[in-house]
């Protein structure tokens, strides 16, 4: 074995990695960007270096700031983790030809499995299904749109090289074709210095099922059994579990089966996955290969038993796998989640500073997660918080597991997707296993619009404030305001009010929220946790005050933003029923300006794509709310902006005067 292990990577993979190296007494070593300084990670490794700044390109991908940061630090080997730098061929050649070990696959298999075409002809070459589609070196549009049209609409284009949904368009009809494939191959350039595509047909329904393998030196491959990912938005996985409830025993042999094949053509070693897209019949087809550890891989650890990344450590130092396929026996179910600082509705990424993070814990219980309070969360890489795994006895179990384990969550400060993984764990279209990759859009879970604040969480802010003695300097203390025997308080979420009319009456409060009056009692009260005495029941709440002034509430899982209430003024009042007016069309989170697609004095309809922005290497496109004149463009293509820019303005047509001219 090793004694000195360097780190590529950072977040929670690089703290689970730090961990698996302190159990088998070895020196874990990080390295960091500017951004990072006070990771988590770094914090935790025995050494750690910096190797540029912010931006992932500057830094955590720059492979011979890598190596050098390594021998630096006297390291013996490098572990990529995944994503950044894992599954770069000629980074683990740079690896080797400097004396280390690289943790991970030898370069000419990442090279032959790495890219999505090459790893398709391999699987075909050894009688493995793939979907029908069109994977040729020819690149130029033509030939690519005489190919979508033979494979027929819908298709998917998707980038030969990376994975996690970046560089991916679904394409309904023949008329999105190019603007889809522009927008795939530059994201693609953009995240994996390559924009070449495939072309594959769009199945409807499947499932997504990939294998799990390890491989060592010496011939011996094992695969550990399935996972299903099938719950994803925007191609990317957000809850998988292990095993798949689609799958029997001889479909699992089957694909299992098929999975050792491929691995055996590629030459590989360590760990990997094999990915299967699934069809109602129990046909399954060849995606493609993960040359690295997955995001998923504790569901596996969990159902298998196997510490993946000890095995990938081993494999690394020459050990051989000390079973045979039929020794490995999997048992109960696991299901992640991963808790992403996002919109659940949107699903666009969001950014800011962990004000509060309490994760739960339990029986069953898993948390890997590399942020803590007051981590901040950047547009320089991805917005995962933290990765929630249960385990349990069954499938019905492990679900059950999973909805309290999510309800047990409080995290303020920042937008997360957990509304939206607690309304998928509570479906009974999740419960009963009837999963399937459109599974979100299916459904829309989260198409319903803001839910009302519970008056329970209402009393807990007013409390929160009024039990304190607000000063008059507090910003949402200003406007309480006296109301006969009581004070009677403004607030607001999502554009709604709510009246409060609070009365103290010795030790409690009798607080009147609509037309429900409750006598409440504080019990407890520190560092941002509340518990509340409502008429004879406990409640606990944490609070936690933003930047802006704005009071966070987390309880049973869900979390609220509440603001003071201002009165309308008549000019603000006159506004607000003036119709919709003049757009001011806003970005919805920091990024680049990618491609300007209109130009100023232009005519609009509803709907039409204005402009392309970029944000942790995926792009996002901002459309017209309505038909009318491009007044003003504020920024031009290339520019970097912040959340909240004021990207173009838009006159409506129904606001001009005749013929559309600008007054």
């Amino acid at each position: 074995m090793f004694q000195r292990i360097l780190i590529a990577n950072r977040g929670e993979i690089a703290v689970r990695i730090i961990r698996a190296c302190r159990e088998l007494g070895m020196s874990p070593l990080a390295v960091y960007s500017t951004a990072d300084a006070q990771a988590l990670h770094v914090r935790l490794a025995d050494a750690a270096t910096c190797i540029g700044p912010a931006p992932a390109v500057e830094s955590y991908l720059c492979p011979e700031a890598i190596v050098a940061a390594a021998r630096a630090l006297g390291a013996e080997a490098v572990h990529p983790g995944y994503g950044f730098l894992a599954e770069h061929a000629e980074f683990a050649q740079l690896c080797a030809d400097a004396g280390l070990v690289f943790i991970g696959p030898p370069p000419a298999a990442m090279r032959i499995m790495g890219g999505k075409i090459g790893a398709r002809q391999l699987a075909q070459s050894v009688g493995v299904a793939v979907v029908p589609g069109y994977d040729g070196d020819d690149q130029r549009e033509a030939r690519l749109l005489s190919e979508a049209e033979r494979v027929g609409f819908p298709l998917l284009i998707k980038a030969s090289a990376g994975g996690g949904g970046k560089g991916m368009r679904a394409v309904h009809q023949r008329q999105e074709f190019r603007l889809a494939l522009a927008g795939a191959q530059r994201e693609a350039l953009g995240a994996f210095g390559d924009p070449t595509v495939l072309l594959e047909r769009l199945l409807i329904r499947p499932r997504h099922v990939e294998i799990q393998i390890l491989a060592d030196a010496h011939g011996n491959i094992l695969h550990l059994g399935e996972r299903e990912c099938s719950i994803q938005r925007r191609h990317q996985k957000i809850i998988e579990e292990a095993p798949s409830p689609a799958l029997t025993p001889l479909l699992r042999h089957q694909m299992g089966e098929a999975a050792v094949r491929i691995a055996r053509a590629a030459g590989y070693v360590n760990a990997g996955t094999i990915e299967f897209i699934l069809d109602s019949t129990g046909a399954f087809y060849f995606l493609e290969m993960n040359t690295r550890l997955q995001v998923e891989h504790p569901v596996t650890e969990l159902v298998s038993g196997l510490d993946l990344v000890r095995w990938q450590i081993a494999i690394a130092a020459g050990e051989r796998l000390p079973w045979r396929q039929e020794d490995i026996l999997l048992r109960g179910h696991a299901i992640e989640a991963r808790l992403y600082a996002e919109d659940p509705v949107s699903y666009l990424p969001a950014t800011g500073r962990l004000a509060l993070l309490e994760l739960p814990s339990g029986p069953g219980v898993r948390i890997d997660a590399g942020l803590v309070r007051g981590d901040e969360i950047t547009v320089h890489y991805d917005p995962l918080i933290a990765k929630l795994i249960v385990f349990a006895e069954s499938r019905q179990a492990a679900v059950a597991r999973m909805g309290r384990t999510l309800d047990e969550v409080v995290l303020l400060g920042l937008t997360t997707n957990l509304p939206l993984l607690r309304a998928v764990v509570a479906h009974p279209a999740y419960a009963a296993g009837d999963t399937h990759t459109g599974f979100l859009s299916d459904y829309s879970l989260m198409e319903t619009g803001s839910p009302e604040v519970p008056p329970e969480v209402l009393a807990a802010a007013a409390l929160w404030e009024l039990d304190q003695g607000p000063a008059s300097s507090d910003p949402f203390a200003m406007h309480w305001r006296l109301a006969g025997n009581g004070v009677l308080v403004r607030l607001m979420s999502d554009g709604r009010e709510y009246r409060l009319l609070a009365h103290r009456q010795d030790a409690q409060w009798e607080v009147a929220v609509a037309d429900v009056t409750a006598r409440v009692g504080l019990m407890r009260r520190e560092s941002g946790e509340l518990i509340l005495d409502l008429g004879g029941s406990t409640a606990r709440f944490w609070l936690a005050r933003a930047e802006d002034g704005t009071v966070l509430v987390a309880w049973r899982g869900s979390t609220y933003r509440l603001t003071q209430g201002v009165a309308l003024s008549a000019d603000s009042a006159a506004r607000a029923h003036s119709g919709h007016g003049a757009a001011n069309l806003m970005a919805p989170m920091p990024g680049t300006l990618v491609r300007l697609l209109v130009s100023e004095g232009e005519q609009v309809h509803e709907g039409q794509a204005l402009m392309v922005l970029e944000a942790m290497k995926m792009e996002h496109t901002v459309v017209a709310p309505y038909a009318g004149i491009v007044r003003r463009l504020a920024y031009h293509q290339g520019a970097g902006v912040m959340s909240g820019a004021r990207l173009v303005e838009i006159d409506p047509l129904d606001s001009l005067p005749e013929h559309g001219a600008i007054a």
